[in-house]
């Protein structure tokens, strides 16, 4: 494994996600990066998998 570089406009949070699953509403505290003004999670508020960080993962913010 080797670094190809290192982001510096990347702030992790810890943001209280809600999500739907199916008739159930849960909520969860989950890892997140902020980057160019977007959230993304770096894992699923539902069961802690791993989630890339890819612009298209982004969430809508408060």
């Amino acid at each position: 494994m080797k670094i190809l570089s290192i982001l510096k406009d990347v702030e992790l949070i810890i943001a209280d996600l809600e999500v739907n699953l199916g008739k159930e509403v849960r909520s969860a505290p989950t890892l997140c990066a902020r980057y160019k003004g977007k959230i993304i999670p770096l894992n699923t508020a539902h069961d802690g998998r791993p989630v890339l960080m890819k612009e298209e993962n982004a969430i809508d913010s408060v």
